[in-house]
């Protein structure tokens, strides 16, 4: 009863064509966007700013990315981590060697050498594919930890190898506090979100699609595999290198190449497969999942230990964290192998008819 379209007559190919044809997607989305916008900073501490809400923001964007690529286009990458390294290190340099180099053109940038990168590490998917294609980008992911490790050009010839950024502005204004960092991330998330949303919607997002169900007939019908499968892995590393350089410049201040190792990409594939592969809304979910779960963990274990009276080391806290976050992943992928993008999308089936019976 609360999701019926019923009444909401299209009367243009214009209006048909929206990316929320319901009014309650439109009413739930400007909602939510107030909330996050408005609602959130005048409730949020700086730890929830700093711990949660701008990693998740981080992550969901480089969740978007893998999410073009191996929900959409259906190639498997291990890579992502050394995507984003590329677009942190080389929104640096670009940020650092450039005088008066401004923030935004910076981190475009950064987006575009992963863009590159991706797609030269992506030329194997035009002959192998499946887990193949993942240990080809598992390479990439070898050769950018070995890249940043041992060239200092790109840590300005820095011994250490570490990079570090300070006091980043934003068309003149200081980007300091965590309120200011936090908008920055939101804006940066909702412009990459409705590009991907439209991209998907587009003839290249159906070309990814096919590709993905069946290659072979795609090529039959006149999609070239080629470009499709190119242009995948270029949208997917420039949105991946922005987020990178987000990661690095607005979240973690300083860094060293370890900051991005294969951990990240195992971490950014997880959040797509329990998210829901092929949906946008699943990057959320997923990087909510990743995200939060462990630090409500982190909080909720010593809470429950000291109801029975107990006390819990910080090292077997840590160890329980692990099991439990590793169990709940696999009664998930059993439960829903289709993510939690599918049980979103199950619950608003059932509110079409509620509260008659389905």
């Amino acid at each position: 009863m609360f999701y019926r379209e019923n009444g909401q007559f299209k009367t243009s190919y214009r209006a048909d064509q929206q990316i929320f044809p319901i009014a309650q997607d439109r009413i739930a989305i400007l909602a939510l966007l107030l909330v996050a916008f408005v609602g959130v900073p005048l409730v949020a501490s700086e730890y929830f700013y700093s711990a949660i809400l701008i990693p998740f923001v981080i992550m969901s964007m480089a969740a978007l990315g893998v999410n073009v690529l191996v929900g959409y286009c259906g190639q498997i990458s291990l890579g992502s981590g050394a995507f984003m390294a590329v677009g942190a290190y080389g929104a640096y340099n670009f940020f650092m060697r450039v005088p008066g180099m401004p923030l935004i053109p910076a981190l475009i940038l950064g987006g575009l050498c992963a863009t590159a990168f991706g797609i030269l590490f992506g030329l194997p998917s035009l002959r192998v594919k499946g887990l193949y294609l993942a240990v080809a980008t598992l390479a990439a992911q070898f050769f950018a930890d070995w890249m940043f490790l041992r060239i200092k050009w790109f840590t300005l010839d820095n011994a250490s190898g570490s990079a570090a950024v300070s006091d980043l502005q934003l068309l003149g204004m200081p980007l300091q506090s965590d309120l200011s960092k936090y908008l920055f991330c939101l804006c940066a998330l909702v412009g990459m979100a409705l590009l991907a949303k439209n991209l998907v919607r587009s003839a290249i997002g159906r070309e990814w699609m096919a590709i993905r169900d069946m290659d072979v007939a795609a090529a039959v019908i006149g999609i070239r595999p080629m470009y499709a499968k190119l242009t995948a892995f270029a949208v997917s590393s420039f949105i991946i290198g922005v987020a990178g350089g987000l990661w690095a410049f607005v979240y973690l201040g300083a860094w060293e190449p370890s900051a991005f190792n294969v951990d990240l990409s195992f971490k950014l594939l997880f959040m797509v497969i329990i998210g829901g592969m092929g949906s946008i809304m699943g990057a959320f979910f997923g990087a909510a999942f990743i995200v939060v779960l462990p630090i409500a963990l982190n909080q909720l274990l010593p809470a429950i230990a000291g109801v029975f009276g107990q006390s819990i080391s910080t090292t077997a806290a840590s160890h329980t964290e692990l099991m439990i976050f590793g169990a709940l992943i696999v009664w998930f992928l059993i439960v829903e192998p289709h993510g939690l993008a599918k049980l979103w999308s199950t619950a608003k089936q059932k509110l079409r008819v509620w509260p008659f019976p389905h």
